[in-house]
């Protein structure tokens, strides 16, 4: 089984400064501008393994998540970063098929010592991962259509941080968008992705939107009861935080009165 240290290619005492730097090497080989020149396939492969290095980071580069990571990897039902078997991609070993999928979190973790572990078990339970890698995959391409290049970061949670460049006409800044995939959306899960977003630095000039994508998505009413909820708390200075709950199935959503015009423009081309 391929573990985030190897996939980074670290060693299991790394540093914090040796991930960073792991990181930025391995995933500047998937950056969007080096295989946009592919086929759609090596395109979502690309896509798939930056998203797995992603996460990799996420975990390691997190003192608390680093220790639960650790805590898992050394019991019998080690993680891998690929979930059941290492990927291999087209040509390798499995015949040409793309091997399995990175697995990615499902509704935040737990900090009790008795769910030490638990996020990487939901890994492995959460939705299945062809559903998983086409929702992501659809929704980096809706961010690229609408915006171009953008920078990418990290951020533990989401499998898509992306800041667009402004217009070279305009000074507006556009809104910072996230995005995270789900097994299902209800009042926790929206709890607990507020909670990872305010995790990210806020920028007086930019809102950050918020997509949470899940097949499964509770009553309307449910979810802005549990939207305003998180609205009433202190939030940190800078633009306003917008939380979207998608249905991965019909790219439906209930647009909040207040998200700035590109949340309906991009759910108008995961739609198309």
């Amino acid at each position: 089984m391929t573990t985030y240290y190897q996939l980074l290619d670290l060693s299991a005492d790394a540093s914090a400064a040796e991930v960073k730097r792991a990181f930025r090497r391995e995933i500047a080989r998937y950056h969007p501008d080096k295989v946009q020149h592919l086929g759609r396939e090596f395109q979502a492969v690309a896509a798939g393994k930056a998203a797995a290095l992603a996460q990799a980071y996420n975990t390691l580069s997190d003192p608390s998540a680093r220790v639960e990571y650790d805590t898992a990897l050394g019991g019998t039902d080690a993680p891998s970063a690929f979930g059941a078997t290492s990927y291999e991609g087209p040509g390798g070993p499995s015949g040409g098929r793309t091997g399995e999928w990175p697995r990615w979190p499902g509704s935040g973790t737990s900090t009790s010592t008795a769910a030490n572990g638990a996020v990487f078990a939901q890994d492995r339970a959460g939705a299945p991962d062809v559903a998983r890698k086409a929702a992501l995959v659809r929704f980096r391409q809706a961010v690229e259509s609408e915006f171009g290049h953008f920078e990418e970061v990290p951020l533990f949670g989401f499998e898509l941080v992306a800041i667009p460049k402004p217009p070279m006409w305009t000074l507006r800044q556009p809104p910072r968008i996230l995005g995270r995939f789900l097994t299902q959306i209800d009042g926790p899960a929206v709890m607990d992705s507020w909670g990872m977003a305010c995790r990210m630095k806020r920028d007086p000039k930019r809102d950050l939107c918020v997509f949470v994508m899940a097949p499964a998505v509770a009553p309307a009413g449910e979810l802005a009861s549990a939207i305003a909820e998180q609205e009433r708390r202190p939030m940190p200075a800078g633009g306003k935080l917008v939380l979207i709950p998608v249905n991965s199935k019909s790219w439906s959503a209930d647009v909040p009165p207040d998200a700035p015009p590109v949340v309906k423009s991009l759910l108008a081309r995961l739609k198309s």
